[in-house]
């Protein structure tokens, strides 16, 4: 039986040099260590991976990438690839919104980035969500649903269960004005799981992950793990604050997704 474990993962986005970097998880890793029951993850920017990953060594906090590219190596100037995020993490994020906004990420190039993570054994955290206007407008099923049936498409059954998604509506990232987590569970419930369910089959879908992103914080994290499709967060800049991310991954670790479970 399989149960689905939280997980908290901290977004750092472009933020912190290497020292600063260096004393963020200074501040916070040994709280981190205390928590129990929970994944722990760790995005910093590129430049600091390899600082983070020896001061991470030992412990129980996995180190992710915020992006990668999908070949594994050539005339790509400017691109971080597989196998070089593989030497230092074990997660990657891919298609966040900011990627999809200012970098021309797409549905396809999202699917390249998941197939390349499945190649070469990286869990992949994939991010889904609606704009304002497609929120407003009424189209947040049928963008979501388009973001999983095409960025998911084609991974291998096996590897799927590894594949965690997390839900970020994206007027919501960065402007305080989180969604409810009522309506994030809906989104999660009738739109997300259905859709990996048509690809994988039920019982995949439901031992996937899916956390909520989007103006997370210690104080309203609560309500988003009391929903029961939620599984954690990915955070973005309550990460930055160590006492912040440690609070909110110590709400996570008392979630029980106990009777969610398959063979």
């Amino acid at each position: 039986m399989t149960k689905r474990i939280p997980l908290v993962a901290g977004n750092w986005k472009m933020n912190k040099t290497i020292a600063e970097a260096r004393e963020l998880v200074s501040s916070m890793s040994a709280r981190l260590r205390e928590i129990g029951g929970v994944e722990k993850v760790l995005c910093p920017p590129f430049t600091s991976l390899m600082a983070i990953s020896t001061m991470l060594a030992g412990t129980d906090i996995g180190l992710g990438a915020q992006n990668m590219y999908w070949e594994e190596k050539g005339a790509f100037t400017g691109e971080v690839s597989p196998l070089m995020i593989k030497e230092l993490c074990k997660y990657v994020i891919i298609g966040h919104s900011e990627r999809r906004a200012y970098f021309g990420e797409t549905d396809e190039t999202v699917n390249k980035r998941l197939r390349a993570a499945q190649k070469f054994d990286l869990t992949p955290i994939v991010c889904v969500g609606e704009t304002l206007d497609e929120y407003e407008s009424g189209r947040t099923e049928a963008v979501v649903a388009r973001q999983i049936k095409l960025g998911l498409a084609d991974a291998d059954s096996a590897f799927a269960p590894r594949i965690v998604i997390a839900y970020e509506p994206v007027w919501a990232i960065g402007t305080g004005k989180a969604s409810s987590g009522e309506n994030a569970n809906g989104v999660v419930s009738k739109v997300i799981r259905p859709a990996m369910s048509a690809l994988f089959g039920e019982a995949t879908a439901q031992a996937i992950r899916v956390l909520y992103g989007g103006s997370v914080n210690a104080g309203n994290a609560s309500e988003f793990f009391n929903q029961p499709e939620i599984d954690g967060a990915l955070v973005g800049g309550a990460s930055l604050k160590a006492d912040e991310f440690a609070a909110i991954t110590k709400a996570a670790s008392r979630l029980d997704r106990g009777q969610l479970t398959i063979d």
